[in-house]
């Protein structure tokens, strides 16, 4: 869950590690297999494997990270991150004394059955990225009021645990909370009657009422 801060890091070691150079760009694709992505994703891999290869040879292409939410579905959950998707990232390179700029994401969806390497590429080449808006929601991984609130870990577990509770289990929950409130309202109605009935009782349903 928490690997992924040691990896998607400014490199401090590289020449665009330098404030005046702009941020580090960082495309990840989230993916997955069977249980996160019904078997849909092999095209969308074919296509980024794809893609790397092609973007490999570019000086100013976007570092390249690879999150499988088969394997990694904490981290899937903590990020709010469907599949397929890829997430442009923009690390803000911070220098000496200065405070640290926000960090930004923009979110883009890849078709399952239709996408190619180019699609990808395009994104860098053509920035078609800055079409899309500023992901600035609560669960922003490095922003978001969850993540500097330290809840990122303990949420993302949570959240995964509640997405794993069958839904029989759901049911019989529920189940057994409306039997409560029927039958304890059903008590209360019994109560109240007895304190509200006069101290001889009522007659039996065959018997006339003393005059």
């Amino acid at each position: 869950m928490e690997n992924w801060k040691s990896h998607l890091t400014t490199s401090s070691s590289s020449s665009s590690a330098n404030p005046t150079n702009g941020p580090e760009e960082w495309m990840i694709l989230f993916s997955g297999g069977n249980k996160s992505c019904y078997g849909r994703c092999a095209g969308v891999e074919t296509a980024w494997n794809e893609s790397a290869a092609l973007l490999a040879a570019d000086p100013s292409a976007p570092k390249l990270a690879y999150v499988n939410c088969d394997t990694t579905p904490v981290m899937c959950t903590t990020w709010a991150a469907a599949v397929p998707t890829i997430w442009w990232v923009q690390l803000p390179i911070v220098g000496e004394g200065q405070s640290k700029p926000a960090t930004t994401i923009r979110i883009l969806g890849l078709n399952t059955t239709t996408a190619t390497a180019g699609d990808i590429v395009k994104i860098h080449r053509e920035k078609t990225y800055e079409k899309r808006p500023v992901y600035e929601g609560a669960l922003h991984p490095f922003d978001g009021w969850v993540a500097k609130a330290g809840l990122s870990e303990p949420l993302g577990y949570v959240l995964y645990a509640f997405a794993n509770i069958p839904s029989w289990a759901f049911m019989i929950v529920i189940s057994m909370g409306s039997r409560y409130i029927i039958v304890g309202g059903g008590q209360a109605d019994v109560n109240r009657a007895q304190r509200t009935a006069p101290l001889g009782g009522a007659p039996p349903a065959n018997e006339p009422a003393a005059r």
